[in-house]
């Protein structure tokens, strides 16, 4: 049996250490993990990608 996990591969980023603190702060406010809020930020990068260059092959 699959899990909903098993499709879920892992990233690690580098940032300044005052981006990660707003971005703690940000996620908080809208009621989000970090992680969370970073998978939402990019789905959101990747659909106006989409919207403005159509699909991606």
């Amino acid at each position: 049996m699959k899990n909903k996990t098993d499709d879920i591969k892992s990233i690690s980023i580098r940032m300044p250490e005052k981006l990660l603190e707003d971005l703690h702060y940000v996620a908080e406010y809208d009621g989000r993990s970090v992680n969370s809020q970073v998978v939402y930020l990019i789905r959101r990068c990747v659909a106006d990608f989409k919207a403005l260059h159509n699909d991606i092959e």
